[in-house]
């Protein structure tokens, strides 16, 4: 049966599926669209469970904030390449995802993969799993996070689309909340503050501080001093009030909070590919 160039252009409009493809597929099924774009979506699939094992590491961060400023949601979704990341196709699916975690907060990535990516339409995984057919990469959704502010507003920075920060904020103004979260970006807290440090990070510290300290030589009462000014610093070091303002590094996080009497309840920082094996 011939086969003509507007019955392939449909098909591929349908699928999204290469030229050549989608002639086969029309060919095989004799002229039947439907059984041919359900052949092209059985061979997508199975392209997709090929592709799985393949490393992702480039990709998007995308953030999406609700109207009211309560909410946001940041999202990671990856591909193989950086070039497929700037495809419509990929930023279409990555901005869809992220406001799906927005309006529906699903508990993980599993629960968030079988919601629909648009209302009534394909699964998130579905829409995964074909993306990956028509573009040719492996695809994934790796991670995401919802904050949503119960006193305060929820503040976004993205650097680029490799680095996202959300910031749970109290008080303050747009443009500090938006400094705060670009100060997370830049300098990488692990916490608020002291009270959010893990102990067994804070431990760790401890025992390597005693050692070097016990290796000088010097009294206990000054090695115990020593150790007490490095905690300190640690602290300074990786808690979001400690650390110098990296507009402003005179003074802390925590003074510029002071003076406009605004406090941090919480962040959240992704960075794209962070701790991928590649």
């Amino acid at each position: 049966m011939a086969i003509s160039a507007a019955q392939v252009k449909e098909l591929r409009q349908r699928t999204g599926c290469g030229m050549m493809e989608c002639k086969k597929a029309l060919t095989e099924a004799d002229g039947d669209m439907e059984a041919a774009a359900e052949e092209l979506r059985k061979s997508g699939l199975a392209k997709a469970d090929k592709k799985a094992g393949r490393v992702a590491a480039e990709g998007v961060i995308i953030v999406e904030v609700s109207g009211d400023g309560k909410s946001a949601a940041m999202v990671e979704v990856n591909s193989e390449t950086d070039f497929v990341a700037k495809k419509d196709e990929f930023q279409t699916f990555a901005r869809a995802v992220a406001k799906r975690v927005l309006s529906d907060a699903p508990a993980d990535v599993e629960a968030l993969m079988a919601l629909p990516l648009e209302d009534g339409g394909d699964s998130v995984e579905e829409a995964r799993r074909g993306l990956i057919a028509t573009i040719g990469e492996n695809i994934t959704v790796r991670r995401f996070v919802r904050r949503e502010s119960a006193s305060g507003s929820v503040a976004s920075y993205l650097h680029g689309d490799r680095i996202g920060v959300l910031v749970d904020l109290d008080g303050g103004n747009n443009d500090l909340a938006r400094d705060v979260a670009m100060h997370v970006a830049a300098s990488k807290p692990v916490c608020v503050d002291e009270d959010g440090v893990p102990q067994d990070m804070l431990d760790k510290e401890k025992e390597i501080f005693s050692a070097q300290a016990a290796a000088s030589g010097k009294p206990a009462d000054i090695i115990e001093k020593m150790v007490t000014g490095r905690i300190r610093k640690f602290l300074g070091e990786i808690t979001l009030v400690g650390q110098p303002f990296v507009k402003d590094p005179d003074q802390t996080v925590g003074k510029l909070l002071k003076g406009a009497s605004a406090s941090v309840n919480s962040f959240d920082r992704l960075e794209l590919g962070e701790g991928v094996e590649k």
